[in-house]
Formats: structure tokens, C-alpha cells, sequence
């Protein structure tokens, strides 16, 4: 491994070329009918995005059939720092199965993992040019939108202010920046339509918004919006929004962040209307300040937590309580 003469010199080629050679070569090899291991080794120095694309082309190519378990890819036998890696196969039996498959202490190696079919996921798909629709009126929901943004527009100083003790001081500036992209195109919503209006706002906020909670609301709004077009109720399709965002971002309740303010406020408004959703929100948000470690979001990356409300949860409560005040009697 260190300095040996080589089999051959080629040419350098792509990844999938380089894994063809070497699966050929192994394939004449192996015993018909059995069942083997695949060592996926980083010789040193081969970016890991690189080392993935390698692992995909082995179990693309007709050596997978064979292969019952992958190893890797990581730095399992290393060469000072060689830009190559290795594939080495193993013949298994029970005994040896059971034994790759046990955990070990030392963490520098990697579990055997078997070998599965991936698993698709369909993505909840944004609004295009080709269903779009056209601008119009709705009094109410015209004046429920101007009520939230503006509110938000107003916290942008308090939100980051918020998000500088356990964050990186911009979720004000975030969620500000998208409420002024919806409100600036308030005028184009089809506002008629609920379902095309949500569509039309994630669309909005997942190319204006910028940053993670862009996306993630983006998925959110995207999603209730194909939910109430399929006939559901609003609330039971906001729900369904927040069922995607939180598979795709990972985030569930006590993980101090949005989700411990919007899921209870969505599922309170499901059942005992919009007071009861507006004080379930303030009540998530309230909560979070005795969370003290963020378990998602960029303010995990930190240690312990102040005792402070986190930024997202609280601009959900805010969100909420505008459009209680807007429904409120003069």
C-alpha cells in the first residue's frame, strides 16, 4: 500500500469509468452464487463528495448484484494522503455477516450497512408558469396578508436582536425580507383562489426569502397549498404543510425553533379556532425559553442557550396575534 509498483498506467477518466475497470477486473473473481462484502476505501486525500460519487458508480454497476453489505466509503487504509481509493470484496458466510454487522468501540470504523434499493420520496412540487393564475380580488384576505407582513416588517430589528444571542443575528432581516417580497406582490396574488395564493406565496418566499426558513416555509406553504386543492379544509391543509416542512427540516417540537410555536398554534386551530391557535403559539413560543440546546436550525451549533424566546417561534406568535387583532371588534 505504500510505494508498490502499480498493475497498470492509464489515462485518468471519470469516476464511473475508473469503478467499471475495477469492477470488471472483480467480477471475473467472484464465486457464482455468493454473496460478499464491499470495502469502499478513501486512500487519503479524495474529497468526500467525491468518495460518494464513487460508492454510487460500484453499486450502479453489475458488481452490486453480488454485493450483500457495503463498508464505507471512508479512510479505513490509508496511503499518505493518496487522491485514489480501493474496493475490496469479501466473501461472507454467517459467521462473518453477523460479525461485520456487530457494533465496535473504535469510531473510526464504519458499520456495515446492507445493500437496499433507495427510497423516493416525492417532493412537494412549486407552482409553475403553467398553472399559474391569473390576479384577483379578496377583500379579507388582501387585508389578513397586509396584516401579518406588516407586523413582521415591524419586529425585523427585535427579531434579530433576538436571534444575535443565540443565532447569527438575521432572522429579522429574513423573515422581513420575505413578508416586503409578498407584500410588494400583493397586487398579482389570485387572491380569489386560496389554494393558488399559497402556492403563489411559497413561491415568493423560496426565491426571495434566501437562507434555510426560505426554503422550509417555501415546502410549507407549497404543500398546503396542494392539500386544500385536493379538497381539504384550510386548517386540516395547513397541517399538511407542516407535515412536509418538518420531514424535509428535521425540526419537531422541543427542538427550539418555529415548529414548538406553529404546529400547536395549527392543531388549536384545527380544533377550537383562531383565539385558541393565536394563544397556543404565544404559549409555544414562551416555551422554548426553557429549552436551553437547540436541536436544529443555525443557533444548534452553538452550546447552551440564553434564556430567551427563540426568534422563529416568536414571529409565528406575532404572526398569529395580528390576525386575532385584525378580526378583533373596533
Amino acid at each position: 500500500i505504500h510505494g508498490e509498483p502499480g498493475v497498470e498506467r492509464i489515462t485518468l477518466q471519470s469516476a464511473s469509468a475508473l469503478v467499471a475497470i475495477m469492477a470488471d477486473r472483480l467480477a471475473a473473481r467472484l464465486d457464482a452464487g455468493s454473496r460478499y462484502a464491499l470495502l469502499i476505501n478513501n486512500l487519503g486525500s479524495v474529497p468526500p463528495l467525491e468518495m460518494s460519487l464513487i460508492a454510487n458508480a460500484v453499486l450502479a454497476s453489475p458488481l452490486a448484484k453480488a454485493v450483500r453489505l457495503t463498508i464505507g466509503p471512508g479512510h479505513l487504509m490509508t496511503a499518505l494522503n493518496m487522491n485514489g481509493f480501493s474496493l475490496s470484496l469479501i466473501r461472507l458466510e454467517a459467521e462473518r455477516e453477523a460479525a461485520l454487522l456487530a457494533p465496535v468501540g473504535p469510531h473510526a470504523w464504519l458499520p456495515a450497512r446492507p445493500v437496499r434499493p433507495p427510497v423516493v420520496v416525492a417532493t412537494a412540487q412549486p407552482a409553475g408558469r403553467d398553472i399559474a393564475k391569473a390576479a384577483s380580488r379578496d377583500a379579507g384576505a388582501e387585508r389578513l396578508i397586509a396584516a401579518v407582513c406588516e407586523k413582521l416588517i415591524s419586529l425585523e430589528e427585535a427579531l434579530n436582536g433576538l436571534d444575535a444571542k443565540a443565532g447569527d443575528g438575521d432572522t429579522g432581516s429574513t423573515v422581513a425580507t420575505g413578508a416586503r417580497s409578498v407584500l410588494d406582490r400583493v397586487d398579482t396574488l389570485p387572491l380569489a383562489d386560496k389554494a393558488a395564493t399559497l402556492a403563489t406565496i411559497g413561491d415568493t418566499l423560496g426565491t426571495s426569502m434566501g437562507g434555510s426558513s426560505g426554503v422550509l416555509l417555501s415546502i410549507f406553504f407549497t404543500a398546503a397549498a396542494q392539500s386544500l386543492n385536493g379538497g381539504a379544509p384550510l386548517s386540516k391543509a395547513l397541517l399538511a404543510g407542516l407535515d412536509r416542512m418538518t420531514f424535509y427540516g428535521g425540526a419537531k417540537l422541543g427542538d427550539r425553533t418555529m415548529v414548538d410555536a406553529l404546529e400547536p398554534a395549527l392543531k388549536a386551530l384545527d380544533t377550537n379556532g383562531l383565539e385558541a391557535a393565536a394563544s397556543a403559539a404565544r404559549s409555544g413560543a414562551q416555551a422554548t425559553v426553557a429549552m436551553q440546546k437547540a436541536k436544529a436550525g443555525r443557533s444548534a451549533y452553538i452550546g447552551r442557550q440564553l434564556d430567551i424566546t427563540d426568534p422563529g417561534a416568536f414571529a409565528v406568535a406575532e404572526a398569529f396575534a395580528a390576525v386575532v387583532a385584525m378580526f378583533a371588534p373596533a
